[in-house]
């Protein structure tokens, strides 16, 4: 996962996913980053000491950092993606503008993973970040994805990736 950023940036010209001019393209990287330090803050409630340990091993340290994430990172980078959105409605759809991005599936995953591990949050959230839940949707209904999400090859979120559920981590 460490390097996803940067294969995006060399693939994402290559398959029409980014704009062709450095700007564009550089823009894109700098939100991808910002994704991939949000994914890193997500892994990190369920391991905050060590990614060798194992989440039973420390889950006090979990249950502070999933409630700080959940509490402040994760309205913070909704917020932060949100109001890029709405900079650029009068453009397009999407983060980068009228047309897909790597940007775009990255932020449809990170929603997923987060609904999965966070849902009452999310559920809490989502309200507040109405285009960020259209790219969502809208990302989730386009006729290649929704095959492949509704295919036995979507591997389901479980308690061993990066994205885990854990209840406790969320109580009130």
């Amino acid at each position: 996962m460490a390097q996803t950023a940067n294969i995006l940036f060399y693939l994402g010209p290559r398959l029409d996913l980014v704009g062709k001019n450095e700007p564009s393209r550089l823009w894109a990287h700098q939100l991808q980053l910002t994704i991939a330090d949000w994914v890193s803050e997500a892994h990190d409630t369920h391991h905050p000491i060590a990614g060798s340990l194992y989440y039973e091993d420390q889950k006090a340290e979990a249950k502070q950092r999933a409630a700080e994430f959940t509490a402040n990172r994760m309205p913070k980078f909704l917020d932060y993606f949100e109001q890029i959105l709405k900079r650029h409605s009068t453009r397009g759809e999407y983060l980068l503008g009228s047309k897909i991005s790597y940007v775009d599936l990255s932020m449809f995953q990170m929603i997923e993973g987060l609904s999965y591990a966070f849902p009452k949050t999310m559920a809490r959230l989502e309200p507040r970040h109405p285009r960020l839940v259209t790219l969502h949707d809208r990302i989730m209904a386009r006729p290649r994805i929704a095959a492949y999400l509704s295919s036995p090859r979507r591997l389901a979120f479980n308690e061993e990736g990066i994205f885990r559920h854990y209840p406790e981590l969320e109580e009130g």
